[in-house]
């Protein structure tokens, strides 16, 4: 045999051993606007809502118990969110906060999630509601389509986010674009204010309420009221008046059995409406044959409370409010599987650049989840903070460990100083006294003296994470740290014409 046949010979066996290089992944991020886990059947088997695309993604991928967002320092809770999220900086470090001159770094947008992707040479598209966002870091998407669509019509709703991503597939398809890509598929909804579709309305029972001085009427068709339903909650936890409490459409002040059910329906409505074009987009990648190459992560902002413990918003930290849903599939991850994960919203930039092989940028503060998408552990920390302190100062903070979890509340200019202690194993539902539940254990265990030392050992905990993350304030219980007072916002600036948020 000549020379050179053997060595042509010898490289394609070499060729054939090593194999191609790695197709790099792509990645679909979809976020909503409000939503709760308890709303799906995976989280809550009494739910009612009709979620095929979104339960095949559980199904197939993996289902995170304890995501969470960090929180909020403003009644928006949405904004620091979606800053966290694009940044991967935790909550008092973001160029919006209080602590922005000496704890966020400068052309921070320059380091966010499609910047990184843009140099690593990624297509980046976003399509999701405008405003409450992270404008800087939206701005570094290289396709674009942003407007707040909250409205019943194939146009004003979330079937126009949908098309925004299938026009783009379709118009990779067409060029034959072999890049791998990472789009931002967001949705205005289930956020209110919840216009649905008629066809989804009349399923879940509701209708498309405005009249603020009557009630809608209950039909059997809308969902039952959640189980740790209050008509008031208990106390004012110091932004009682913010307006998802007392100015969102459809529900006002009302927390009777008809508004509540008949907005759950109308959440409902909308929220199957984002699965329908979900399932879409899937169908798309897979006829593209894209989908086996793509990671799929579902999540929300935050969660919501619509009438849980007598609220109506996003402004409390209670399970329902700062846990969110959160799936992901993709190549290598176990199908059925379930973790704990501990994971923030924020560690999301950590973890896409690691499945992708990029380095994550220098600024980002949150940690890579992938060893618990591969299997090898099931939780990336081991206590979660969070806080709201949107309202009155100091407000609420929290803090989780193993089944354990300590609500504290220091609002009203200290009229209200309220401590609540749950075992979420025995109590998921943080079920009060005013539930009327006769379990011992499902109720505040604050205040009972065989909790004591627990109780102790959560404060302590609480204050620790304080100090570690920076957090501006102290509780009237703990020591000041003599720390500076906390700067003023600067006032907003009027806009004309601005969308509804």
């Amino acid at each position: 045999m000549k020379p050179l046949v053997c060595l042509l010979l010898s490289l394609c066996f070499l060729s054939f051993s090593l194999g191609a290089p790695a197709k790099r992944p792509n990645f679909l991020f979809i976020v909503v606007d409000d939503q709760s886990p308890f709303d799906f059947k995976f989280y809550n088997p009494k739910s009612v809502l009709q979620s095929p695309n979104i339960d095949r993604l559980a199904a197939e991928g993996m289902v995170f118990d304890s995501a969470r967002h960090m929180g909020a320092f403003v009644g928006a809770v949405c904004t620091p969110s979606r800053h966290m999220i694009m940044s991967g900086r935790t909550v008092w470090h973001l160029p919006i906060g209080p602590l922005a001159k000496d704890h966020c770094p400068p052309n921070l947008e320059l380091n966010t999630l499609a910047a990184v992707f843009n140099r690593a040479g990624y297509d980046t598209m976003r399509t999701c509601k405008q405003g409450n966002s992270y404008e800087g870091a939206n701005k570094q998407f290289t396709v674009r389509h942003d407007a707040s669509k909250r409205g019943g019509t194939d146009e004003t709703g979330s079937t126009w986010h949908g098309d925004r991503v299938m026009d783009y597939l379709n118009e990779r398809e067409a060029n034959k674009d072999t890049d791998p890509f990472l789009i931002n598929f967001g949705f205005s909804h289930p956020h209110d204010t919840r216009d649905g579709r008629p066809e989804l309305l009349a399923k879940y029972g509701a209708t498309n309420h405005e009249d603020p001085n009557t009630l809608p009427a209950l039909n059997p068709n809308q969902p039952p009221l959640p189980v740790n339903y209050l008509k008031a909650h208990p106390f004012n936890n110091g932004d009682a008046n913010v307006r998802d409490e007392v100015a969102a459409s459809g529900v006002w002040k009302n927390r009777d059995e008809a508004t509540i059910r008949n907005e759950i329906g109308r959440e409902f409505a909308c929220s199957e409406n984002i699965d329908i074009q979900i399932g879409r987009v899937l169908d798309k990648l897979k006829q593209m044959g894209e989908l086996d190459n793509t990671y799929i992560i579902y999540t929300a902002d935050h969660g919501i409370a619509i009438g849980r413990h007598g609220l109506q918003g996003k402004q409390n930290l209670y399970e329902h409010t700062w846990r969110v849903p959160f799936i992901v599939k993709g190549p290598g991850i176990k199908a059925g599987s379930r973790v704990p994960g501990n994971i923030y919203l924020l560690d999301i930039v950590a973890t896409l650049c690691d499945l992708a092989a990029i380095p994550a940028p220098e600024s980002n503060e949150g940690l890579s989840f992938k060893p618990v998408l591969e299997g090898k552990t099931d939780s990336v920390r081991d206590v979660m903070y969070g806080v709201y302190c949107g309202g009155t100062k100091p407000g609420m903070r929290c803090v989780k460990q193993g089944d354990w979890k300590l609500i504290k509340y220091d609002a009203m200019n200290g009229a209200v100083h309220e401590t609540q202690l749950f075992n979420l194993a025995a109590n998921p539902d943080e079920l009060l006294k005013e539930h009327g539940n006769a379990d011992p254990m499902k109720t505040n265990l604050a205040g009972d003296p065989k909790h004591a030392t627990k109780l102790a050992e959560m404060e302590a905990l609480l204050l620790g994470e304080m100090r570690r993350l920076h957090d501006p304030y102290r509780l009237w219980n703990q020591p000041n740290d003599g720390l500076p007072p906390v700067p003023e916002p600067a006032p907003r600036k009027a806009k004309k014409n601005k969308a509804k948020q």
